[in-house]
């Protein structure tokens, strides 16, 4: 399988995830700094994505799956003795998804695009480091309650999600120093091998 990813984007989730299961993947770096989108040979990334985003998954048949929440669920599934998702169609999986939804709607899309962007303006800047301040603090409501991780005492797809995009906390100057206990589960997370080698596969600074 060939995963096409960007350094330190969402694409470090099903990359963890990938890791973390012992699952093989070929990588291919998309530039997405530049327009149009290419990959490492220069190819238009929108002959594999109309999108323009990471990640997408081809699998040995060529087929394509895209969007990080749906890939990470995918490749937890074909290694169910890895614990990254609990079995489909019982109560912990729609909890894994649920959790996948508000890390996908409530941070990720606050993040990015309109952390990233300059040119949006100081007002949309305070009002998405406003909202994100109120997400955080129920992410660190949460994890004091009932971590060490978001589903509890076990690393889950959730988890790789969840630290990769936290950590653009450091790209767009994010303060974290409110929330102790995220804090704390980023420093877990990060020291755990898996990540570290995905981290460092990208390129990536890897947690000291």
């Amino acid at each position: 399988m060939k995963l096409y990813y960007s350094p330190a984007a969402c694409s470090l989730s099903p990359h963890i995830v990938a890791v973390e299961a012992g699952i093989a993947l070929e990588l291919t770096r998309v530039n997405i700094g530049k327009t149009p989108h290419t990959t490492a040979s220069g190819a238009e990334f929108s002959t594999v994505n109309p999108n323009g985003y990471v990640p997408v998954l081809e699998l040995d048949d060529g087929t394509l799956l895209t969007e990080g929440p749906a890939i990470v669920q995918y490749l937890a599934d074909l290694k169910p003795d890895s614990g990254l998702a609990p079995a489909a169609g019982t109560l912990a999986r729609t909890r894994l998804q649920s959790w996948l939804n508000f890390i996908a709607t409530e941070l990720h899309k606050v993040f990015s695009p309109w952390l990233f962007h300059a040119e949006y303006g100081a007002q949309v800047h305070a009002i998405a480091r406003g909202r994100l301040a109120e997400r955080l603090g129920f992410v660190d409501r949460h994890l004091a309650a009932g971590g060490p991780f978001l589903m509890g005492e076990s690393f889950t797809a959730a988890d790789a999600y969840l630290f990769t995009v936290v950590n653009w906390s450091t790209f767009v100057d994010v303060d974290l120093s409110g929330f102790a206990n995220l804090r704390a589960y980023m420093e877990r997370v990060g020291a755990r091998p898996a990540v570290r080698e995905a981290m460092k596969a990208e390129g990536l600074k890897v947690p000291a």
